[in-house]
């Protein structure tokens, strides 16, 4: 029998400027989802959440999902592939909406690497910058965002723990 570990982030050294990383899968935005959303974080605004108020008075004449849904998944959709030996996300540089999504649309997402630098107080970490942009299924980019992930070095981290008999 064989016992396969999936691979969940990356550390300083398997980080190569230049690298894209296209994520999967992608995700169908739902309305329940963008109403559940909108409710949870309070942006009550009918844009979102009233299809007779979008219909009437907004330029799309239908509901558009919340941005910060979009980025939400798009952010989500990197973790396995970027952060997700993170030791912190230190920043989000720039956040852009690139146009609407719509009920129905389904995203995808890529990230690249911009640089990395190794920490100078720390020698057992360093400071990833990527770049990272959400698609619809028309491959039309509505959403970029650029961060900085501190992640440790290979030789420093901590091995997996698992709460399962080995």
């Amino acid at each position: 029998m064989t016992v396969h570990e999936r691979p969940f982030g990356r550390y300083f050294e398997d980080f190569e400027i230049g690298d894209v990383y296209r994520h999967w899968p992608g995700k169908t935005i739902t309305e329940a989802d963008d109403h559940l959303f909108c409710m949870i974080t309070m942006n009550h605004h009918p844009l979102h959440t009233d299809s007779w108020y979008a219909e009437q008075a907004t330029q799309f004449h239908k509901n558009v999902v919340v941005g910060n849904l979009v980025y939400s998944l798009v952010l989500g959709m990197s973790v396995p592939d970027v952060s997700g030996l993170a030791i912190a996300n230190l920043e989000v540089e720039t956040l852009q909406h690139k146009m609407p999504t719509f009920h129905g649309d389904t995203i995808y997402a890529e990230t690249r690497v911009l640089t990395k630098v190794e920490s100078k107080s720390k020698g057992d970490r360093g400071v990833v910058a990527v770049e990272t942009r959400g698609y619809n299924q028309r491959g039309e980019e509505v959403c970029y965002f650029r961060r900085k992930v501190l992640v440790p070095k290979r030789e420093a981290a901590k091995p997996r723990q698992y709460p399962y008999p080995t």
